[in-house]
């Protein structure tokens, strides 16, 4: 069984390196697609990273109620993107 004060400090680190980091990044990335531009080789990587860490997480998240509505909505919001590239991809 895992030690929950170990789950605790990756919850903590993963939390400030979504706020830090990835959200910013997505955030930019929404932007881009919503204005109907293309994504790069770099950027698709670096969604596909941002939803393969959102698997790993999710076993912590479901052990933790309180974050289960912040995952949910960053998990959403790796989806819009997504679906707004592949949109974009199409009419390109």
């Amino acid at each position: 069984m895992a030690d929950p004060s170990h789950d605790d400090g990756v919850i903590v680190a993963v939390i400030e390196r979504f706020e830090k980091y990835r959200l910013p990044r997505a955030l930019d990335m929404k932007a881009k697609v919503e204005r109907g531009e293309r994504l790069g080789d770099t950027e698709i990587a670096y969604l596909k990273r941002l939803l393969d860490d959102a698997q790993d997480v999710k076993r912590l998240v479901d052990k933790r109620p309180d974050l289960q509505g912040l995952y949910t909505r960053a998990v959403g919001l790796y989806q819009e993107i997504t679906q707004k590239a592949l949109e974009n991809e199409r009419n390109a």
